[in-house]
């Protein structure tokens, strides 16, 4: 049986990767070139490259940068950030990116998710949800980088982008972000319990027991994180790491 998928998640900022606590306060990385050698060598499933800029900027996607990252990238590679069209979507496929991630669009244009279904295939089409509590305690969808609410109801929107035609749906905790506590598992039970396309775990992972009990715990059937394979320690020194193949296969059904 092929064993759950375990991602990366780096964050783009200005050309350089940086990594974010409750999506505020970027602490810089380095160059994504470098990072991307690194997981290579360390033969990690899936990649995922998130812009946190580019929707807030009103322009597009960096094409040239991705088109350096993917040159240089063995693995499967997710991107998301700055998607608002057809033209978006076909130019980034065509760089060698395998999924487009669609997260402030898919929100304020629904038709995008089934036009770029239609074109690509479902499996090329992931929705990404950033979801926080607000203050009455309800989850809640945010767009634009988590700065605007939409008194969204997760459970609600992946339902209907998966009728959209989306092959998956990342769960992005913002209140768990960069806190290495642990994911959300209740919002991740209560969205794959909704959903039958794969949900993938976000925001909190500290440990590897973390990643088990986003897929043991919450359904998920894939756990990504970034804070995880970038920092080391209780001071949260710059260290990319991955877990062995051996220590996937230990802790993941």
């Amino acid at each position: 049986m092929i064993r759950p998928r375990v991602m990366p998640v780096l964050l783009l900022q200005d050309k350089g990767l940086v990594k974010t606590v409750k999506f505020k306060d970027p602490v810089y990385l380095g160059d994504p070139i470098n990072i991307v050698r690194i997981f290579n060598d360390k033969e990690v499933d899936e990649l995922v490259f998130l812009d946190i800029t580019a929707t807030n900027e009103n322009r597009p996607p960096a094409f040239d940068t991705l088109a350096n990252i993917t040159s240089e990238c063995f693995m499967p590679l997710g991107y998301g950030g700055g998607i608002r069209s057809m033209d978006d979507i076909k130019k980034l496929l065509s760089l060698g990116i395998e999924k487009v991630i669609l997260n402030t669009s898919a929100v304020e244009n629904p038709a995008l998710v089934r036009s770029a279904a239609d074109y690509a295939g479902s499996q090329a089409v992931v929705i990404s949800m950033d979801v926080r509590k607000n203050f009455l305690g309800k989850y809640e969808v945010c767009i634009r980088s988590g700065r605007k609410g939409m008194g969204l109801d997760p459970v609600k929107h992946a339902v209907e982008m998966e009728k959209q035609g989306a092959g998956e749906i990342l769960v992005n905790s913002i209140d768990r972000d960069g806190t290495m506590q642990g994911y959300d598992i209740d919002l991740i039970r209560r969205v794959s319990d909704a959903v039958s396309i794969p949900v993938v775990a976000c925001g909190g992972a500290g440990k590897l027991q973390d990643l088990a009990d986003a897929i043991k715990m919450g359904g998920a059937s894939a756990a990504a994180a970034g804070s995880l394979f970038v920092f080391q320690g209780p001071l949260r020194g710059v260290l990319i790491s991955y877990p062995s193949q051996a220590d996937l296969k230990r802790i993941l059904p």
